[in-house]
């Protein structure tokens, strides 16, 4: 890894937020996200409670911040989107969704066949080594590949920033595509953030959102923070036994936490270790983005799906940013597009070991470790 004490501002004693009291840099977090999204919302931007805490993670961690999101945290903030993810799902798109289970399936096998692709031209004409390749450009489950990157040979470093900043790049292309999208945006004036609440159907929302997200953890289930609360949540919701009820100050300090854990692993180190590659790393996210928007733009017109859930559905972003995104336009079809983004991450996750075998062995590139 390219040492960062080469850098001229290290050199001449530049450290930033390092070493700063813990309450100073939480301070300068929260002020900073705070900032970033009354920006956002004043440009009517959807999101903003995503996109903000995720900029101030990034400015954060440059300053060589040495924040970190608790994993339980970031793991029970998933459990709060896979709870209203569940609370939009009904019995007649649950029905939808069974009846169209072979256009899911192609639009998977559409998006994941792009990637390979693309995995597999950057790594045969050696613009990043190895197979980092074909795990930088997996379309789904960004800290899974990670892992399995790098216990099969490839730079996780690399991977690490190639997924998360796709992630972003993704989200801010795709509140932009919602915004023009919308006919009228949510401001803060109208949004009862403090109303009441049903006290025990709270309660027994908090039991499914934190406790699906523990038994998804000690199940070691891909993405299972977001999927059992969803899952279970979605089977309740059918059945009658739960409305998940969400107040918006919960889903707000959900948007904020997992904001800021993707913000801030965009880390000094990384980008200063990335910033070589930069430029070949920008052109395979936009070729996949622009790929996986071709998609899109096929499936609005033989599908009749509407444009802005289209994209969401492809877009080869995070499948909780996809889902905060939805909630915010208030027009996309939010269990079209998690249906697709869970099948697609859950495919991955199967098929991306082999796969990265497969075309190291036809590339000529370092074998992954087994």
């Amino acid at each position: 890894m390219t040492p960062v004490l080469a850098s001229p501002r290290n050199a001449e004693g530049w450290r930033g937020l390092r070493g700063r009291p813990a309450s100073l840099q939480w301070a300068s977090l929260i002020l900073v996200s705070a900032l970033c999204v009354a920006l956002l919302r004043v440009a009517h931007v959807p999101a903003a409670l995503l996109l903000g805490p995720m900029a101030a993670g990034v400015v954060i961690a440059t300053v060589q911040g040495s924040l970190g999101v608790p994993r339980w945290l970031f793991l029970s903030a998933q459990g709060v989107i896979g709870g209203m993810i569940a609370s939009r799902f009904s019995l007649s798109l649950a029905r939808n969704i069974a009846c169209g289970w072979k256009l899911y399936l192609l639009v998977t096998a559409s998006v994941l066949g792009a990637s390979c692709l693309l995995g597999w031209a950057l790594a045969h004409w050696r613009v990043l080594p190895g197979t980092t390749a074909v795990w930088g450009t997996s379309p789904g489950a960004a800290t899974s590949m990670i892992v399995m990157a790098e216990a099969y040979g490839a730079d996780a470093r690399l991977v690490a920033f190639m997924q998360y900043l796709r992630v972003v790049l993704v989200a801010v292309l795709a509140s932009i595509i919602a915004h023009f999208a919308m006919h009228q945006v949510a401001t803060a004036s109208n949004v009862p953030w403090f109303g009441p609440i049903e006290s025990v159907r709270f309660g027994e929302t908090l039991v499914l959102v934190f406790g699906g997200a523990a038994v998804g953890r000690l199940l070691s289930i891909p993405a299972g923070a977001l999927l059992v609360p969803f899952i279970v949540g979605s089977a309740m919701n059918f059945a009658g036994w739960l409305k998940p009820e969400l107040p918006p100050w919960l889903l707000a300090a959900s948007y904020a936490l997992i904001g800021w854990t993707v913000g801030m692993r965009f880390t000094r180190d990384i980008l200063v270790y990335a910033m070589r590659v930069l430029p070949r790393v920008l052109v395979s996210i936009v070729t996949l983005i622009g790929v996986c928007g071709l998609i899109a733009v096929a499936l609005t017109h033989l599908g009749g799906i509407d444009p802005l859930t289209a994209y969401l559905a492809t877009s080869p972003g995070g499948a909780d940013s996809a889902a905060i995104i939805a909630a915010s336009s208030g027009k996309a079809d939010m269990g079209f597009v998690m249906a697709l983004q869970m099948v697609r991450a859950i495919t991955v996750i199967f098929v991306g070991p082999p796969l990265a075998r497969f075309i190291a062995n036809h590339t000529g590139t370092t074998h992954p470790r087994t």
